[in-house]
């Protein structure tokens, strides 16, 4: 059974970090791309930052460019989310997913199979 379980959301002031983990059991998640989404309230969901499975890549949107990092620990099985420089419009659920059928790194949703539950991020004063 695949599973993804993130963690490390909370309430944070404006200006401030957060880093964000998931843990990946039922498999090993260094074969596959990984992605980042989070989705506030009347929005669509959308990818904040990707890692690829193979030769540890990264992409980011311009939204999240130069304050987001993602990284992976294989050995732990965990992939990181540290997000510095935080903003109240980064506000959200944030989720990880793992694309286990894409040879090439994809951004869309639709494109990723296993979802964790979600940690939520509040960016407020």
């Amino acid at each position: 059974q695949l599973q993804l379980v993130e963690s490390g959301g909370g309430l944070v002031q404006p200006g401030g970090s957060l880093r964000l983990s998931c843990t990946a059991s039922g498999f090993t998640l260094d074969y596959y791309h990984m992605g980042w989404f989070r989705q506030a309230p009347g929005k669509d969901r959308e990818g904040v930052a990707y890692i690829t499975g193979t030769d540890g890549n990264t992409y980011y949107p311009d939204s999240v460019k130069g304050r987001f990092t993602t990284s992976r620990d294989n050995a732990k099985n965990t992939v990181y989310l540290q997000m510095n420089s935080l903003k109240p419009e980064d506000t959200g659920t944030y989720y990880c997913a793992a694309d286990v059928d894409s040879a090439g790194l994809v951004t869309g949703p639709g494109e990723y199979d296993y979802w964790g539950q979600g940690t939520q991020v509040t960016v407020s004063s």
